[in-house]
């Protein structure tokens, strides 16, 4: 079996209500005769929406497959005896043109219940934020299920939502059952768990185009919603330039940020996974012992866990999303 090695997939487009155009403008993917695009899924073992590798021999295999047949080599044996064949992120760049739906994930333990897979844990990376843009991220004061039933009947949710303006560079841990939605003018990267259940609580009172409104699901989004107010519900962090700097440390995955000019070294001996790096700023080259690949803004590459050592080189300035499994 031919050896493994840094993987890049062909994005996986999807036209959104809210979408608009900055996946190509800004990121450089062209998503052909879509009249817009809200999402580009780039790392995808999502069942009926797989990501086909683009670059080496293995071209057009599905990302599944690959872990099938790769297993620990590629995703690392711990992560495998957990996930088995299906990969366990899902890494995508957002744009938001309009609000997106007010809305929940639910957690492994309701997901389980349910028989619909994992929950949806994730986090956001702020590439860039139009002035006064904003996002909604929990609740800006206490509630329980019946005054938040209330509010939403009488069709005043927002009153109890927490509004965070937003700028280039913000960090948003979302953990499943947390409300939130995306506002105009946003453009992210977002890591989360392998699954596409969202629970739609309100969509704006929006007609899409046939003239209907996109079904909610409230009961559903009932038993799924933590009422508890954070105290905090941005991600602080101070960036230190060539260095790892933390954004976010969960169960369900690990990020760090790299803003760099000058060549880095990475040794992922310890590490039992595989390492996802984004690009979310410039251009960047990564070097392993039999090859290199440019990670470009709006790229992701897979490296596999059997890789050790890697030298990452900016052209330039450049910032990586470094993302993996603990």
């Amino acid at each position: 079996m031919n050896t493994i090695y840094p993987l890049k997939f062909q994005p996986v487009f999807k036209d959104k209500i809210w979408g608009g155009r900055k996946i190509k403008d800004v990121l450089g993917m062209d998503f052909g005769k879509l009249p817009n695009c809200g999402e580009a899924w780039v790392v995808s073992g999502v069942e009926g929406n797989p990501t086909l590798v683009k670059n080496g021999f293995l071209a057009g295999n599905e990302l599944n497959e690959l872990v099938s047949i790769y297993m620990g080599d590629l995703v690392g044996d711990d992560v495998y005896d957990k996930f088995g064949d299906e990969f366990p992120l899902l890494i995508k760049y957002i744009d938001a043109n309009d609000w997106l739906s007010i809305q929940v994930h639910p957690d492994d333990e309701l997901a389980a219940k349910r028989k619909i897979g994992r929950g949806k844990t994730e986090m956001w990376y702020i590439i860039e934020a139009e002035k006064n843009a904003e996002l909604i991220s929990g609740f800006s004061k206490k509630v329980d299920k019946e005054t938040y039933q209330k509010y939403l009947n009488e069709n005043k949710l927002k009153e109890i939502l927490n509004f965070e303006k937003v700028e280039n560079g913000d960090v948003f841990f979302i953990p499943a059952g947390r409300v939130h939605s995306l506002g105009p003018g946003i453009l992210l990267a977002e890591i989360q768990q392998t699954s596409d259940t969202t629970y739609r609580i309100y969509d704006w009172d929006r007609i899409d185009a046939n003239g209907m409104k996109r079904e909610l699901h409230t009961k559903e989004a009932l038993d799924a919603i933590d009422f508890k107010v954070a105290e905090a519900y941005k991600n602080h962090y101070k960036p230190v330039k060539n260095k790892t700097v933390s954004l976010v440390s969960s169960p369900q995955f690990t990020t760090n940020l790299l803003e760099y000019d000058k060549p880095m070294r990475k040794d992922f001996e310890e590490l039992d996974s595989f390492v996802i790096y984004m690009g979310v700023e410039g251009h960047s080259v990564l070097k392993w012992d039999n090859g290199e690949e440019e990670i470009a803004l709006g790229e992701a590459v897979v490296i596999p866990n059997i890789i050790n050592n890697i030298e990452l080189k900016p052209l330039g300035k450049a910032k990586l999303l470094e993302i993996y499994l603990v």
